[in-house]
């Protein structure tokens, strides 16, 4: 019997889908003296690894003091507490 026909074939790989680095809004009390955090304050922070992929803020944690976070996408309950704290969540 010919290989492709006796190794399994399984699972299923989507070509369209779009990789995130993730940062948690705990992680993200480690940048609360700056105003703005972008990128680029998360890579200097180490919150980011040196992948050029875009970053997506989670809602896992609390945020302290009215911060801007500078992000490609948020979740529902992360942008909800930024906002609840006082601070801006902005897509880029």
């Amino acid at each position: 019997m010919p290989v492709q026909r006796r190794v399994p074939k399984r699972g299923f790989t989507n070509i369209f889908r779009k990789e995130y680095q993730i940062v948690n809004l705990a992680s993200l009390s480690k940048c609360t003296d700056q105003e703005v955090v972008s990128p680029s304050v998360m890579k200097n922070f180490g919150l980011l690894k040196g992948k050029d992929l875009p970053v997506k803020i989670l809602g896992d944690g609390e945020l302290s003091g009215s911060i801007t976070v500078q992000a490609n996408a948020f979740s529902k309950k992360a942008k909800e507490k930024i906002e609840a704290s006082g601070g801006k969540a902005e897509v880029i």
